[in-house]
């Protein structure tokens, strides 16, 4: 149960962003007659540029609606936009916690086991993987500045100062507006550098979240597991009250310190055995789930 950690469809992600770039830019296309500001020369470009633009929540403000119809547009494609890259963090952020919860439970098992050094180099060998993809993603955020400071340098003609400044405002989606990308190179390059960036900020930040809860909860999961054990300790980890704590209450009292499961959900899942335990003898075997589930022809 543990082992099957949620990840995020990438597939699914990446279909339903080419559809909504498709829709935004063939939308954008048309209505561009119905927008203001700086053209690049590009109709079909200044459109895709919009829509990126849009989606990341950058909005320059080179190109803006000016009737009520591009108004109307540029809302309903900036809600669908957020809601693209909040579906995204969303699952990312799902992955996060299951994968946390995963971790949680192997840290209170290998604390418990008796081949200690193993279970120390597992838990090492899980941080050093963390580590691993947050210097990974602070590389390519170095490199991403990097790029599009160089890029507005040297073809957009700006400052190096100002380009670091634009750079920077995009990636972390600022878009003041008093820099943007104006030629039609630009803009071309700013299309896919501009989803390319933001997406990594926010790994980045990802990982850096990952990293800060893997240490916290291996921390947790060493107190829980090493705590002394009082009378009252087993008392409560008594879970049958037949006045004895066997390996399967004791790893369920344990489960509950972890805060992986409740009183409530034990008491269901107990009830759900007694129902099942036809015979009242203490374990389940097939005899029992054919009577307590009978199959239906």
């Amino acid at each position: 149960m543990f082992e099957s950690v949620a990840r995020p469809s990438f597939r699914l992600m990446a279909f339903i962003l080419l559809a909504y770039l498709l829709a935004g830019s063939t939308a954008f296309y048309l209505a561009m007659d119905h927008m203001s500001g700086h053209r690049s020369g590009s109709r079909a470009l200044d459109a895709l540029y919009f829509c990126v633009v849009t989606m990341t929540t950058v909005g320059y403000g080179d190109l803006i609606p000016d009737s009520d119809t591009a108004k109307l547009l540029s809302t309903v494609l900036a809600f669908a936009g957020v809601g693209i890259v909040g579906t995204f963090l969303s699952k990312s952020a799902d992955y996060l916690v299951e994968k946390q919860e995963t971790l949680l439970f192997r840290a209170a098992v290998h604390a418990n086991a008796t081949n200690s050094e193993q279970a120390r180099l597992r838990a090492r060998e899980a941080a050093n993987k963390t580590w691993y993809k947050l210097y990974t993603s602070g590389v390519l955020l170095a490199a991403s500045v990097a790029s599009g400071t160089l890029f507005l340098w040297k073809a957009e003609g700006m400052r190096p100062v100002d380009a670091f400044y634009c750079a920077c405002a995009t990636v972390t989606t600022l878009g003041y507006g008093d820099r943007s990308f104006s030629s039609e190179t630009g803009r071309a390059f700013a299309v896919a550098w501009v989803m390319a960036s933001t997406v990594v900020v926010a790994l980045f930040f990802l990982y850096a979240a990952e990293l800060y809860a893997e240490r916290w909860q291996r921390e947790l999961a060493r107190r829980v597991a090493t705590r002394r054990m009082t009378n009252a300790d087993l008392e409560e980890a008594d879970m049958d009250g037949d006045q004895r704590v066997g390996a399967a209450d004791f790893v369920l009292y344990k489960l509950k310190e972890l805060g992986n499961i409740t009183q409530e959900e034990i008491s269901e899942f107990i009830e759900e055995f007694d129902r099942l335990d036809a015979d009242h003898s203490g374990s389940l075997s097939p005899s029992d789930l054919a009577v307590a589930q009978p199959t239906t022809d």
